[in-house]
C-alpha cells in the first residue's frame, strides 16, 4: 500500500505470534515462523500487520508483562530475526505495527525490581505505592494490591503486572525515547493495550478501578503530550485499546485536529452477550448489535474514525460465538465478515478468522493456560458444569490455539509439542485447504478486502441502516458522489424475506453464487453497488 496517509483504505491482520508458525520444532510460534508465512498474508491482500507482543517477557501474561521493552523475548527468536521479518513484510508492500504495552511492566523489569528494592530508591514512584490498599480488584480476579516490603504497589492485572505512574515525568520520557528507538528501527506504528487505563484518578479513591480508571482524569494531556514527543510529523498508525470509552471519548481520542490517536477499540458491542461480568452469559439480539454498531458509525461520522473487530486474542472465534461453526460454518463466517468489512472505518482480521477457525470446545480445566480464564475459574463459586461452559464459550483461549496451516499432526503450526491443544478439526479447516477452495472463506475475504481498495464508497462513504429491528437481517447502505453500496446479510439459521427493493444493483459478492429474490438463506449475505 501507499505512504500510511493512506491508511483509512487500509485493512489490518492481527498475529498473535506464539500461535501462528512455529520454525524451530519447540511448540511455541515465533518471528522466523512469521515470515515464512508472509506470502499467506500477501495473497490475503491485508496492507498492516499488528503483533501482539514479542519483547522479553517472563510470560506471566503471554508477553502483556514486558520485563525489557528493547529486546526479543527468546521464545520468539532475536532482534536479527525481527530486522527480517521487518525488512519482509515493507518488501511485500505490507506495514508493520508493535503492540505497545506501558500502562504496566513486568515485575521483574528492571525499573521495578530498583523500584521494589527500596522506598528511597529513585524509581520509587515509577510505579504507583500504598501503605494500605484500597478495595480496588484486579481484571484478572482478586484485589489490584499485592504487598511487597512494608508498602502494596498496584496492579490492575495480574499480580506480576505492576502498574507505571504516569503522573511521573520520568516515567513518560522513558516511555517515549523506547517508542522512538522502535520508529527508528522501521516499525510503522502502534496499537497501544488499555492506553486509556494510563491516568489514575487523583486520590486513588474506593470504587471500582474499572470505572474510575478508565478514561482518567489527565489521559488526553499524556497522550497529546506522546504525539508531540514521538508520532507527530511520521507517517504512522496508531491505534488504542480504549475498554469502557463510549462513542463520546472515541471522538476525543480520534480527532485529527487533536493530535493523540487515528482509532480506538470500543469493547461495547463484545459486551451484548455478556450479563454483569465476561462470564454471565446472555444470548446475542441482534437488533442491539445493530443499534451499537450503527450508535458507533454514526456518532464517528463527521469526527475520528471506527476500529471494526469481531475477533482478536482476548475475544472467542467469531463463528462460535455468533455464527453457526456446525452446519452452516462456512456461509456464517463469510456474512459475519461481509457486515463488518463493508462498514466505515478500519477492519482488523484477527489471524485464523479468513480460515472460519472456530472455538477450541475444549472440556476440561487443565486444557486451558490463559491466566484470566484460569483464575477466574478459581475463584468461581458456581457448579462445575456451568464454569466449564462458560469457559467453553468465553475464554481467550479459543483466540490462541495454534494456527491451522494444513491437515498434518499439529495442523503445520509446529513439528514438536505445541504450547495450547492444535483444534482437531484442523484437518478439514486449514489454509491449504481454503486456498484450494475457491468458495472458502479465505477467498471470500480476499473479495471483501478488495472491494475496500477498489471502491471509495467503501472507505468514506457515509452510513445508513436498513431494517433496525428486523430480528434476522442486518442491512445497511453506503453512498459517496453517486456511488450507492447496499449490504444485506441474513445473520441467522432460517431463511429469511427482504423487500426486494432493497436487493437493487449489481451483484458484486455473495455467500451464495445463484442469489437471487427476495428471500436469504440461511446465513446468505448479498452485497450489491450501484454507480
Amino acid at each position: 500500500m501507499p505512504l500510511m496517509s493512506g491508511w483509512k483504505s487500509a485493512v489490518v491482520y492481527q498475529i498473535y505470534p506464539r500461535s501462528f508458525a512455529d520454525s524451530n520444532g519447540d511448540g511455541i510460534g515465533d518471528l522466523p515462523g512469521i515470515t515464512a508465512r508472509l506470502d499467506h498474508l500477501a495473497l490475503l491482500g491485508v496492507d498492516v500487520l499488528w503483533l501482539s507482543p514479542i519483547y522479553r517477557s517472563p510470560q506471566d501474561d503471554n508477553g502483556y508483562d514486558i520485563s525489557d521493552y528493547q529486546d526479543i523475548d527468546p521464545a520468539f527468536g532475536t532482534l536479527a530475526d525481527f530486522d527480517e521479518l521487518l525488512a519482509a513484510v515493507h518488501t511485500r508492500g505490507m506495514k508493520l505495527v508493535m503492540d505497545l504495552v506501558v500502562n504496566h511492566t513486568s515485575d521483574e523489569h528492571p525499573w521495578f525490581v530498583e523500584s521494589r528494592s527500596s522506598p528511597d530508591n529513585p524509581k520509587r514512584d515509577w510505579y504507583w505505592w500504598r501503605d494500605e490498599p484500597n478495595d480496588w480488584q484486579s481484571f484478572f480476579s482478586g484485589s489490584a494490591w499485592e504487598r511487597a516490603g512494608d508498602q502494596y504497589f498496584l496492579h490492575l492485572f495480574s499480580r506480576r503486572q505492576p502498574d507505571q505512574n504516569w503522573e511521573n515525568p520520568e516515567v513518560r520520557h522513558a516511555l517515549y525515547a523506547m517508542m522512538r528507538w522502535w520508529l527508528a528501527r522501521g516499525v510503522d506504528g502502534f496499537r497501544m493495550d488499555v492506553i486509556n487505563l494510563i491516568s489514575k484518578p487523583d486520590g486513588l479513591p474506593d470504587g471500582d478501578a474499572s470505572a474510575l480508571c478508565a478514561d482518567g482524569p489527565r489521559v488526553h494531556e499524556f497522550l497529546q503530550e506522546m504525539h508531540r514527543e514521538v508520532l507527530a510529523g511520521r507517517d504512522l498508525i496508531t491505534v488504542g485499546e480504549t475498554p469502557g470509552s463510549t462513542v463520546e471519548d472515541a471522538r476525543l481520542y480520534s480527532d485529527p485536529a487533536r493530535g493523540e490517536l487515528d482509532m480506538v477499540f470500543t469493547f461495547e458491542h463484545v459486551g451484548l452477550d455478556a450479563g454483569a461480568t465476561n462470564w454471565d452469559l446472555r444470548p446475542l439480539h441482534l437488533p442491539d448489535l445493530k443499534a451499537n454498531l450503527s450508535a458507533w458509525q454514526d456518532g464517528l461520522a463527521d469526527v475520528g474514525w471506527n476500529s471494526l473487530y469481531w475477533d482478536n486474542h482476548d475475544q472467542p472465534r467469531i463463528v462460535s460465538r455468533w455464527g453457526d461453526d456446525g452446519e452452516h460454518r462456512v456461509a456464517s463466517a463469510k456474512s459475519l465478515a461481509t457486515v463488518l468489512h463493508l462498514l466505515r472505518g478500519t477492519p482488523y482480521v484477527y489471524q485464523g478468522e479468513e480460515l472460519g477457525m472456530t472455538n477450541a470446545h475444549f472440556t476440561r480445566h487443565d486444557q486451558y493456560r490463559d491466566i484470566e480464564s484460569v483464575n477466574w475459574a478459581a475463584h468461581a463459586a458456581l457448579p462445575e458444569e456451568q464454569v466449564l461452559h462458560a469457559l467453553a464459550v468465553k475464554s481467550r483461549d479459543n483466540a490462541r490455539t495454534p494456527v491451522q496451516w494444513d491437515a498434518s499432526p499439529n495442523a503445520g503450526f509446529t513439528t514438536g509439542e505445541p504450547w495450547l491443544t492444535v483444534n482437531p478439526n484442523h484437518t478439514e479447516i486449514n489454509a491449504a485447504a481454503a486456498v484450494a477452495d475457491p468458495d472458502s472463506v479465505l477467498h471470500h475475504h480476499r473479495k471483501l478486502i478488495a472491494l475496500r481498495h477498489e471502491h471509495p464508497v467503501v472507505v468514506h462513504g457515509d452510513y445508513r441502516l436498513l431494517l433496525p429491528d428486523d430480528e434476522q437481517a442486518f442491512a445497511y447502505v453506503r453512498t459517496l458522489d453517486g456511488a450507492t453500496l447496499r449490504v444485506v446479510a441474513n445473520l441467522s439459521g432460517e431463511p429469511a424475506t427482504v423487500d426486494e427493493g432493497l436487493l437493487g444493483g449489481a451483484l458484486v459478492l455473495s455467500t451464495h453464487p445463484d442469489a437471487a429474490g427476495g428471500e436469504l438463506r440461511p446465513w446468505e449475505s448479498r452485497v450489491l453497488l450501484t454507480e
